[in-house]
């Protein structure tokens, strides 16, 4: 007679019997599915010959994916003169809880050599309207009045400029001060200046600062309101543009940062040491978007093909991929696009929802632009009968 506890011995021997032999066939067929990084680069898209240009050190950069369509000397270190205001408002607007609570400007930063917005001793401010007066005139006290509100001095807030740029994990850039007057230790590259620009753009206030053309700051008894005016040419007329900052110094010469959007699709030039900074950039942005389109690769949970179930209580199992891959190419490069999708010709039950399945790659000239990893929809339950055991002794927590 078997009684209860031979019973309980037995059941428990056939569970660690099952566990066993399931985690060696998981094992087994976990070895056949390749581990994958969806977060490719598309280096091997990126140019790598050298645009004509005037400009000393050039890019032109997709804001979305990060792609270089054209560049010189893109990773070379330049002065930047006030194209380090770009940085400046991005670490404010980062570090900032009230944008709009009035205080008394710090007296170090009355009297700053260069462009200015010509603040005054005891001047009451708020830290958007010394935003306007960084973006727009280039106001050099502006930017030492918003370091001191932010960190309490220009050295402190230089700290939080370098580390947001260690944080963007940028190679050729150091910074010295928030104004961008020419200093020891103080430059950038074109391409550096391009994610910096490309992060700062994703703020919706930084946007709004720097597509405005006209603005009124206010003021008081003692202190005229002003009228500030941007200096960005081309946000009269050229078509799309967004900002964002000009710059000069004696060291630097001209340099010109512009954002321009359309159909979508945001480019963001760079042009350092540049004469004609405006026309130039206007020219290149113009070819970026003749040459280039934004095409969506692969859509976010897009269904991909179904897998026969050996042993399952449904036949097939449905797939799909989480991430999306959007890309800027020539319609040349469009047509050369293919996609290897690497699935099983079946799988066994049991199969749980979003378990890893296989992979999808897609190639252009033999390169992989992007991986990502196909998962199960929908759970499979097994009808084998192990598989039943093990789910009834779960079931009674044996």
């Amino acid at each position: 007679m078997i009684t209860k506890d031979k019973l309980r011995i037995f059941v428990l021997g056939l569970v660690v019997f099952i566990m066993v032999f399931s985690y060696v066939s998981t094992s087994v067929i976990a070895t056949k599915v390749k581990q994958v990084n969806a977060d490719e680069e598309i280096s091997c898209l990126n140019s790598s010959e050298s645009t004509s240009t005037y400009a000393n050190g050039m890019v032109v950069l997709e804001a979305e994916s990060g792609r270089i369509l054209y560049q010189k000397n893109c990773n070379e270190k330049f002065a930047m003169a006030s194209t380090t205001k770009i940085m400046t408002a991005l670490v404010a607007l980062k570090n900032s809880t009230n944008l709009d609570e009035k205080f008394v400007v710090d007296d170090r930063s009355v009297g700053i050599e260069g462009t200015s917005l010509y603040l005054r001793k005891g001047e009451e401010k708020t830290l958007r309207e010394l935003l306007y007066g960084l973006m727009l005139p280039s106001g050099n006290d502006a930017a030492v009045a918003i370091a001191c509100r932010i960190a309490g001095s220009e050295e402190e807030f230089v700290k939080l400029m370098n580390d947001e740029a260690k944080k963007l994990n940028l190679k050729n850039t150091s910074f010295a001060n928030p104004h961008g007057l020419d200093s020891e230790g103080h430059y950038t590259s074109a391409y550096d200046l391009a994610i910096i620009t490309s992060e700062a753009m994703k703020n919706d206030t930084f946007c709004e600062i720097v597509k405005t053309k006209n603005v009124r700051v206010s003021g008081n008894e003692e202190v005229a309101a002003k009228d500030l005016k941007n200096k960005n040419k081309l946000l009269w007329s050229m078509e799309g543009c967004e900002g964002v900052k000009t710059g000069f110094t004696d060291n630097a010469k001209r340099c010109f940062v512009c954002s321009a959007e359309r159909g979508g699709m945001r480019l963001i030039c760079v042009v350092l040491n540049c004469g004609p900074m405006f026309e130039e950039a206007e020219r290149l942005l113009n070819m970026g978007f003749e040459n280039f389109k934004k095409y969506t690769l692969l859509k976010s949970y897009q269904p991909n093909d179904k897998i026969p179930v050996k042993d399952g209580n449904k036949e097939t199992v449905e797939t799909y991929t989480k991430k999306h891959f959007i890309l800027p190419l020539t319609v040349e490069e469009y047509a050369k696009i293919e996609y290897d999708v690497e699935l099983p010709k079946e799988v066994e039950a049991p199969v749980e929802k979003e378990q890893e399945l296989g992979e999808i790659k897609i190639k252009m000239n033999g390169n992989v632009l992007f991986k990502e990893k196909i998962y199960a929809m929908d759970e499979v339950k097994s009808t084998k009968f192990f598989d039943k055991v093990e789910e009834i002794t779960d079931y009674w927590n044996i």
